[in-house]
């Protein structure tokens, strides 16, 4: 459960951002949407590879 202290005579709009940008950063939804479809553990280790040779072949080509 998230918690959002506010002041006295805070605005309303001003806690539901303070309450969007805290839910955002727990990341709640990308479990959830994560866990809406099952993916083998092999298929997740081959996306790992490959962003892994993606992120290093654009570090090589700042050099």
């Amino acid at each position: 459960m998230l918690i959002i202290p506010l002041k006295e005579g805070e605005n309303i709009e001003r806690a539901l951002k303070k309450y969007k940008k805290k839910f955002e950063k727990t990341g709640m939804m990308r479990d959830l949407r994560e866990r809406k479809q099952y993916t083998k553990p092999s298929i997740v280790n081959r996306q790992m590879k490959l962003k892994a040779a993606y992120k290093q072949s654009l570090r090589q080509a700042e050099m």
